[in-house]
């Protein structure tokens, strides 16, 4: 046995199979699992993001960009489907990594999911704070700035976020059933606000407001023009963020070989219509430069501020002023969702982790009424609800659409190995034009990442090099696969220890850039620099034992 030992397909299609108290239960349908990637999909992102994209990078090519950004998906998608069809069992990502590239590949893909679930699920609670807030202003009801802030951000606790984190957990605590059935009322009702802004929108549509469809690039890349699409194709991106997350949910799906690949490609066509149409209503009731300067809501404000008729002054008197409030709470309902699904996925991949021996038993503890894996549940109960009342969301904002990244890039790869591995395992939905479809999901990615800031490729390093720390401190010593060889952990330390010197120096080598681009930012570059100093350290000890 080696860090590199598969997990048999074999292993992996009995433990999908496995209906004892030990598993858990199979509560979902194709509807469910649709309405779990929309639900995931749809949050604020929608509401926020687009109008600045028009305004700043494509103009009504928005539309466009929504396109690029859905056929990125779409490739991951594609791959996510072939997987979750054929290995339906909770994890995800790091269920297909262990089955076609190791387990020392699948801890990375897995510990990256934790970035991109539970962090992202803090994140997203602390923005639903704010919006709360927003909402309740909007009728007269002032809540204190120090309740609903954390200390870097002006307050001391911020108790709506730790609120929404505790409700959407206890919500999974009791069952997955109950959690897709209030999921989907979530979903239906952002989704018939959307489809309200669409279809009040549509008749105060000027078609002049199209005749500059792609506005001329002002010289500056990422301004306009062709590259100004795929400017803003990597922002909108962002706006999809989710559909993965239906894959950590294939064990509890009742027939997940058919229903999977439902859930997966069916949430994210409907996601795609629905933003686009979304984009076209936006940037037709208005010109796309009334747009710029706006952020939150304000984008949606603007254009609905718009859909009214002029006085004898030219000033337009909004029809619908009500709709506001609506989208404000389309907004609350999105993020609850959001949360939701986000919290359940990390479950679900410690859960499958810990199963394998990597994490301690108790992430995998299934509850003996509710079949769910409770103890995890309210143990990142503890830790969302901490990170949200106390960290500042602009500090891992991004971190979430990286880990993603990586992880859809890892999904693509693994997917050509399959093939090439076990051609004749059977497949109940099969990816199209491999290796062409991976490989363009892979490129897709990467190039998105490329766009991302440098602040955020160094955390994300960080954070790696954590999970290579506990790898080697609790994994591969307890891993049920790998630990019963005596070479597992020399090797461990070997190979550990060559990939956490690389990532160190890699480390050091992006906070010098980014340092030299912004030397105002000089506390994450002493930090990062003294972190990678203390792991060329740690990691050559590790190399240096026998």
């Amino acid at each position: 046995m080696s860090l590199f030992v598969k997990k048999p397909l074999d292993s992996l299609l009995n433990e999908a199979k496995d209906s004892s108290g030990h598993s858990l239960k199979k509560t979902l349908g194709k509807g469910s699992l649709v309405a779990l990637g929309i639900g995931a999909i749809i949050g604020a992102g929608l509401f926020s993001i687009t109008g600045g994209a028009a305004a700043n990078q494509a103009g009504p090519a928005i539309t466009i960009s929504f396109i690029v950004a859905a056929l990125g998906c779409a490739f991951a998608g594609l791959c996510y489907a072939e997987f979750s069809s054929m290995i339906p069992v909770a994890g995800s990502a790091y269920t297909y990594s262990y089955a076609t590239m190791g387990e020392f590949v699948a801890w990375i893909i897995g510990w990256d999911l934790v970035l991109e679930y539970a962090v992202g699920a803090a994140t997203v609670s602390i923005s639903w704070s704010r919006y709360l807030v927003k909402f309740l202003h909007g009728f007269n009801i002032e809540l204190p700035v120090a309740m609903t802030a954390g200390p870097w951000d002006g307050g001391f606790i911020n108790v709506p976020a730790v609120f929404v984190v505790i409700l959407m957990s206890l919500l999974l605590v009791k069952g997955t059933k109950e959690s897709a059935t209030i999921n989907a009322i979530i979903v239906t009702l952002k989704v018939t606000v959307v489809l309200i802004f669409i279809f009040l929108g549509w008749k105060y549509i000027n078609t002049a407001n199209y005749e500059d469809y792609i506005p001329k690039n002002t010289g500056t890349f990422g301004e306009f023009g062709f590259s100004g699409i795929i400017r803003a194709a990597a922002i909108v991106f962002f706006a999809y963020i989710g559909f993965d997350a239906v894959s950590t949910a294939a064990q509890e799906a009742k027939n997940p070989k058919k229903d999977m690949p439902w859930g997966i490609l069916g949430s994210l066509a409907i996601c795609t219509v629905l933003y686009i149409l979304f984009a076209h209503v936006m940037t037709g009731v208005t010109s796309y430069t009334t747009f710029r300067g706006q952020d939150g809501i304000a984008p949606v404000a603007v254009a609905i501020d718009h859909m009214g008729k002029a006085d004898a002054n030219g000033v337009i008197h909004a029809d619908y002023p009500w709709l506001n409030k609506a989208i404000v709470l389309a907004i609350l309902a999105g993020y609850m969702s959001v949360i939701l699904v986000m919290l359940m996925g990390q479950s679900r991949v410690f859960f499958s982790m810990s199963k394998d021996g990597l994490l301690p038993k108790v992430f995998s503890e299934v509850h003996p009424k509710f079949r769910t894996p409770a103890k995890n549940n309210l143990l990142f109960l503890i830790f969302v609800s901490l990170f949200a009342a106390f960290v500042p969301a602009r500090v891992v904002g991004e971190m979430t659409s990286i880990g993603t990244l990586f992880a859809f890039i890892l999904v693509c790869i693994g997917v050509i190995i399959m093939r090439k591995k076990m051609p004749n395992a059977p497949r109940a939905f099969v990816t199209p034009l491999v290796p062409l479809i991976p490989i363009l999901g892979v490129f897709t990615c990467l190039f998105m990442m490329v766009f991302l800031p440098l602040d955020t490729w160094i955390r994300l390093i960080v954070w790696m090099i954590l999970g290579l720390d506990i790898y080697l401190a609790y994994s591969v010593r307890h891993s049920f696969l790998s630990s019963n060889s005596p070479t597992t952990i020399p090797e461990g330390n070997k190979i550990g220890g060559i990939c956490g010197l690389a990532l160190s120096v890699l480390l050091a080598i992006i906070a010098f850039v980014h340092h030299s681009l912004t030397p105002d930012d000089a506390g994450i570059f002493y930090f990062s620099l003294g972190f990678a100093l203390l792991h060329v350290i740690l990691f050559g000890i590790k190399m240096a034992k026998k």
